[in-house]
C-alpha cells in the first residue's frame, strides 16, 4: 500500500510504500500502530513529545483544548486509511 506519511510534529511528508517508510524510520501504521487509533505519527527526526498523542495521554490535555493543528491531526488519524491514501497518478 502506497501511503502519504505527514509528520504530525514537523509536517514533512512522503509518500513511500508501507515497509519503506517502517525501514526509513516513519512511525505510521500499519507497522507503527493501527489505522484509525490515535498513536504518534512522526517521521524519522521528530520525537513523540510534541505528537497529539502524547498530549491526549501523558499531559491530559482535553479535547476542548486541542489546537486546530491537533484537530486536524486527529480527523486524519480517524480517517485512515482513506485520508492518507496516495492518489493513483
Amino acid at each position: 500500500m502506497i501511503l502519504r506519511h505527514i509528520c504530525e510534529v514537523c509536517g514533512v511528508e512522503e509518500t513511500l510504500a508501507e515497509e519503506d517508510a517502517f525501514e526509513k524510520g516513519w512511525d505510521y501504521p500499519p507497522r507503527m500502530g493501527t489505522f484509525g487509533v490515535i498513536s504518534p505519527r512522526t517521521c524519522p527526526k521528530c520525537t513523540i513529545n510534541q505528537t497529539l498523542w502524547w498530549s491526549l495521554t501523558i499531559d491530559h490535555t482535553a479535547a476542548t483544548a486541542l489546537t486546530d493543528k491537533q484537530k486536524a491531526t486527529l480527523q486524519r488519524i480517524l480517517g485512515e486509511p482513506a485520508t492518507i491514501l496516495a492518489s493513483s497518478r
